[in-house]
């Protein structure tokens, strides 16, 4: 099983980016997105359910940030608006193990977005 995370970039401020995830090896109900700031933890951006009927945003990018999935290409997406040097990160696409647990078992290996001012 592997998450392939890619679309990551220089963008200036005001500018958009969309990151994608190719999974391989298995399907998830759940998958979402993170991002780990320099000097900060990993904190949650976003999250979509297999049919994309149920979605979840952090506040920080809510309005500005589209989680949005192609279960045919078994791949997920994170379109990025308005971006702010705040938004600078490592982003990471995240699996959860099964529909019914919280966790998220499986990880891409990130894709860094530098936000310029």
């Amino acid at each position: 099983v592997q998450l392939q995370a890619s679309g990551g970039g220089l963008v200036q401020a005001g500018g958009s980016l969309r990151l994608s995830c190719a999974a391989s090896g298995r399907t998830f109900y759940f998958m979402g997105w993170f991002r780990q700031a320099p000097g900060k933890e990993r904190e949650f951006e976003a999250r979509i359910s297999w049919h994309s009927d149920i979605t979840y945003y952090a506040d920080s990018v809510k309005g500005r940030f589209t989680i949005s999935r192609d279960n045919t290409e078994n791949t997920v997406y994170l379109q990025m608006n308005s971006l702010k040097p705040e938004d600078t990160a490592v982003y990471y696409c995240a699996a959860r193990s099964s529909s019914w647990s919280p966790t998220y078992g499986y990880w891409g290996q990130g894709t860094l977005v530098t936000v310029s001012s």
